[in-house]
């Protein structure tokens, strides 16, 4: 039985009702078993660690505590996903895996299985080190005390593992212990398998960064990173997730492309379908089998009532992250293959923005302009990268930059540093060629001395302040929704813009005010969908005016 094109079927057929990330993601597997490339399915491989927890593993608590471990449809589908695509070689495709599930659907259990397959099965000739890691010791251990009792219910595992107080050994001197930030013991790691809990809750990247640095010696690691949504925002739950929405994207043509990272994640699609039972089972999957429905109903309508905090059942239950950072746009709002080629020789003014920075970052420009008697808006942009950051950074953020920068949507400075000359040499360019600045927005942060510069070389009351707060973007944030997604405004199909634009993300406000967020990853950056909002603010203050001038 190939478990992933089931799945994919009874999710196709509406028998199985799942978040659209899920359905993306089983469309994009169900697609490279077909169409094999670098790697394949190998179904041997994919059943293996299915056989192993359902011949092996039992249930450590509850009513079924003693028995074999049944695994349902999702986690089978899941578990021959994570394992069974391979390349010639027989070593694994997925290195690090995001699976976001909401409580009281067996996560523990899946991880348990794991941490033991890694520790007995996966590779036996390389002595395992397997990891439970959380930021507090109790967190940690609460995957490995799972592990610990499933051993203890089964005679064949029994055999293999010894446990001891602080960890558990294997006949081939493998390890598995459970590992808290303030360890005394996170130097001198060679980690094969760690399993990252509750993430939500982690303030830093500190705790990731040491551990996946500690794998870098084996053969084919791997990293199973498990929550459910939370409340702390710009820490590693904001970065993976956004890194699961951009590797998802890059499934339908988006420009993040991550062939080693699994991103599993259940959630509601909405806000709205808390109230849609429906609607419940796409962030849980095991619902009605490992987790009670009556509970959650319970839980919904004491919500409904005002008796319960709402804002714990969507995080918690629904997998809606709260006070949180989220992608602003879907990747089929962004998505716009028209091109223009309009003569501006005869003139015609524009509406500018600029976003800038030092070194990692990109700096960008854009350029906003109509045509009369047209309702659209035509942007050009330009962004820029300095050389080292070139170097270091092309292969970490997995987009073409050598490639956009041939195309000319991108250029290099020399050195660790912008010139910001070369910004201002583009706006000359782009008047040259009979687009003359009316108006150009930017962030006065860290600005002074190219905004200084503009004003002597255009004009004092050319620039505009654009306050990159919800006070002043809320609004243009929305518009700059629906001019994307009537497809009003053509950017020309450049990739940088389109990247970026993906990458925008927000926070919302009490009031549900909207502003740009800066607890972003330096791998997805937005810098030219910020210089493209600052234009489109300053545009939509001076509309009146900028409409009766072409």
């Amino acid at each position: 039985m190939n478990w992933i094109k089931e799945y994919k079927q009874q999710i196709d057929s509406g028998a199985i009702v799942v978040p659209k990330k899920i359905h993306a993601v089983y469309n994009h597997l169900s697609y490279k078993i077909d169409n094999p490339g670098k790697y394949h399915y190998d179904d041997k491989k994919g059943q293996r660690i299915i056989d192993f927890a359902e011949n092996f593993c039992c249930l450590s608590k509850g009513k079924g505590a003693g028995a074999l471990i049944q695994l349902e449809l999702w986690q089978k589908a899941f578990l021959s996903a994570l394992f069974g695509f391979v390349d010639d070689t027989g070593r694994r495709e997925y290195r690090e895996c995001l699976l976001l599930v909401a409580r009281k659907n067996g996560k523990s259990v899946l991880q348990s299985i794991i941490a033991l397959y890694m520790l007995l099965v996966d590779n036996p000739r390389e002595a395992a080190e397997c990891y439970s890691v959380a930021t507090k010791r109790d967190q940690s251990k609460i995957v490995w005390d799972e592990a610990a009792r499933m051993i203890k219910k089964s005679k064949d595992l029994s055999n293999y593992v010894k446990i001891r107080v602080g960890d558990m050994t294997a006949y081939n001197e493998g390890i598995f212990k459970p590992l808290a930030s303030d360890s005394n013991s996170l130097d001198g790691l060679n980690a094969s398998y760690v399993s990252m809990d509750e993430i939500h809750a982690w303030t830093d990247a500190n705790l990731y960064d040491v551990m996946i640095d500690s794998m870098s010696a084996r053969s084919q690691p791997l990293v199973l990173i498990t929550s459910t949504a939370g409340f702390v925002r710009g820490g590693i739950y904001d970065t993976k997730y956004a890194q699961a929405e951009a590797t998802i994207e890059g499934y339908s043509g988006g420009s993040y492309q991550d062939d080693t990272f699994l991103p599993i994640i259940y959630e509601l699609d909405t806000k709205a379908e808390w109230k849609e039972e429906s609607a419940w089972t796409k962030a849980n999957p095991a619902l009605g089998t490992i987790k009670d429905i009556n509970a959650l109903r319970t839980k919904v309508n004491n919500a409904r009532s005002a008796f319960k905090d709402l804002s714990d059942l969507l995080t918690k239950d629904f997998n809606l992250a709260q006070n949180s950072s989220a992608a602003f746009l879907t990747f089929e709002e962004v998505n716009n293959k028209q091109t223009y080629d309009i003569d501006t020789s005869s003139g015609l003014y524009a509406i500018g923005g600029f976003d800038l920075s030092r070194t990692t970052d990109l700096t960008s420009a854009a350029l906003i302009f109509k045509v009369k008697n047209d309702p659209h808006i035509y942007v050009k942009t330009m962004s820029w990268i300095t050389e080292d950051a070139l170097e270091k950074h092309e292969k970490r953020d997995k987009v073409p930059y050598r490639k956009w920068i041939r195309r000319g949507s991108m250029r290099v400075c020399s050195g660790g540093l912008i010139d910001y000359k070369d910004v201002i040499s583009w706006f000359d360019e782009q008047q040259q060629n009979g687009l003359y600045p009316y108006k150009i927005g930017y962030d006065p942060y860290c600005a002074s001395y190219m905004a200084q510069e503009m004003k002597q070389k255009y004009g004092e009351n050319t620039l505009q302040v654009v306050r990159q707060g919800a006070k002043t973007l809320s609004i243009p944030l929305e518009q700059l929704r629906q001019l994307l997604k009537s497809k009003t405004i053509i950017y020309n199909d450049d990739p940088v813009l389109k990247w970026c634009l993906g990458n925008l993300r927000i926070k919302i406000d009490s009031n549900g005010n909207m502003s740009p967020t800066k607890d972003r990853t330096l791998s997805l950056r937005d810098d030219a969908a910020m210089a493209l909002l600052d234009a489109l603010t300053v545009y939509l203050d001076n509309k009146e005016d900028y409409d009766n001038m072409n």
